[in-house]
């Protein structure tokens, strides 16, 4: 009896840490992501990312009503390559909140946009990823910005 209590709580033991494991390696996908975001590299950009990738924002209207706009990852990369080398631009994510099911992975982070080192808006990013012969893929991506209800942590 003793063994199998021992091994029952191994086989536990070894269930947490590959959660765990996964968790980080989601988040792993995340930071590559950035780490290219911030590099402007396309290239590793488009490695990190499914091919069929969706992309959304909410935001505000001048007129202060909420919007939704789709954009296409295609001019988000290339506007992010386009970005001058004079301009110091940098999304620091404050935390992060992972959540996996199988092979699909939600991470919630959110975030402070800052160019130039001025603040320029917050919001929360919330990735969804597939694994896809083990590894994870970003497919979808929505994002809030908004510039009230901010407290930059960087300050």
């Amino acid at each position: 009896m003793k063994r199998t209590v021992i091994f029952i709580f191994g086989l536990m033991h070894m269930v947490v840490l590959s959660q765990t494991n996964e968790e980080l390696q989601v988040k792993q996908a995340v930071i590559e992501f950035f780490d290219a975001f911030h590099a402007q590299d396309s290239i590793a950009l488009n490695k990190i990312v499914h091919p069929s990738i969706r992309l959304q924002t909410i935001g505000i209207s001048k007129e202060g009503k909420s919007i939704l706009k789709t954009e296409s990852y295609d001019d988000l990369v290339k506007s992010i390559v386009g970005i001058s080398d004079s301009i110091d631009f940098q999304e620091r994510i404050t935390n992060y909140f992972i959540q996996i099911d199988g092979n699909m992975a939600n991470a919630w982070t959110p975030y402070e946009f800052w160019v130039n080192n001025q603040f320029q808006h917050c919001g929360v990013n919330s990735f969804q990823l597939f694994k896809e012969e083990n590894t994870w893929k970003i497919i979808y991506l929505i994002d809030t910005r908004r510039k009230i209800n901010c407290s930059p942590l960087s300050e």
